[in-house]
């Protein structure tokens, strides 16, 4: 079953103030992950995939 990444992601990043941004990172993690947590922040424990995954330089990188 896989998941609308786009639909998911607008509404993940709906209240950024990057969108383009939070969308492109967002959709990378939803792609790997197959899953994006609901809401614009929070719950990572519905996907901890999308929560875990950091960038090179060890932050978070899934808005």
């Amino acid at each position: 079953m896989y998941i609308d990444c786009g639909t998911a992601c607008g509404a993940r990043c709906r209240l950024s103030s990057r969108q383009n941004l939070c969308k492109r990172a967002c959709g990378t993690c939803c792609a790997r992950c197959n899953c994006v947590p609901p809401g614009t922040s929070g719950n990572q424990e519905t996907c901890p995939c999308y929560y875990t995954m950091t960038t090179h330089g060890g932050r978070r990188k899934c808005p």
